[in-house]
């Protein structure tokens, strides 16, 4: 019973026992606090007061041949007419981002009252069908260019396949390189079929099934023969089980495909 009786007595005061809790607020701590809050509040106010100005100046930056300073110019019309501070520059930068040619815009704000925007152009990797035109991620960022290189590979397909189409091209053209052929162009049909075209004119016919296998194929085995004699090569067929089959420019075709895939697999 007397280590009970001395637990008892190291208990907590009861509640009744304790000060009220507006009196054990330290007033004066608080106060200061509170003070201090309100003072940085009306400094930082009269801060944003006086640094949100309007805007005179747009300061473009970047090597341009393709993007003309007045087109960038008039998509950041509407933003100049608001205040430095205030001003919604990821949406300066997405307007920006929508010119032709535009690719990477990025939009700061230089004190006390300008926009410097520094824009990167658009490199032109490949032909798209007839007048577009691809970045080297393989996206259509021109549908009409008004001048369209023609050194570029010359990629074709369906809406859609610009990422696909040109993710083959990108897949193959070392290994082509490699093989001593260089590939200028990849197609895809509506019915999902592919064609190759290499730098000597020859076509490489993958058709719809198996597609890297024949690719493969064709890097292994017709590959060298295309590179020995491009000159009398029409196209190579590469739509067989096991073999392909090669198109002469003369009238006599060596067939190279077993003798029973007498037809292409499609």
């Amino acid at each position: 019973m007397a280590l009970f009786s001395r637990s008892n007595r190291n208990r907590a005061r009861p509640q009744a026992d304790r000060p009220p809790l507006l009196e054990r607020i330290n007033w004066r701590l608080a106060g200061s606090v509170a003070g201090t809050l309100v003072a940085c509040g009306a400094i930082a106010l009269l801060l944003a007061l006086a640094l949100d100005r309007p805007i005179r100046r747009v300061m473009i930056d970047g090597p341009f041949q393709r993007v003309a300073a007045p087109e960038i110019e008039a998509a950041v019309a509407e933003a100049v007419k608001g205040r430095l501070a205030t001003v919604d520059l990821d949406a300066v930068r997405e307007r920006i981002e929508r010119i032709e040619w535009v690719d990477v815009a990025v939009v700061r704000r230089s004190w006390p009252d300008a926009l410097r925007i520094v824009v990167t152009e658009q490199v032109a990797a490949a032909r798209w069908n007839d007048t577009g035109l691809l970045n080297a991620r393989g996206e259509l960022f021109s549908r009409n260019a008004r001048y369209v290189p023609p050194e570029l590979p010359l990629l074709e397909g369906p809406e859609g396949t610009e990422r696909q189409v040109a993710q083959l091209y990108l897949d193959a053209q070392g290994r082509f390189t490699e093989a001593g052929v260089r590939l200028a162009g990849v197609r895809l049909d509506e019915r999902g079929a592919w064609e190759l075209e290499l730098a000597n004119g020859v076509r490489v016919r993958l058709g719809r099934i198996s597609v890297k296998e024949r690719l493969e194929r064709f890097l292994g085995v017709a590959g060298p023969l295309v590179a020995k004699r491009p000159a009398g090569i029409r196209y190579v067929d590469m739509r067989y089980t096991n073999g392909f089959s090669v198109g002469w420019n003369a009238r006599s075709a060596l067939a190279v495909a077993p003798q029973e895939d007498t037809a292409p697999d499609g």
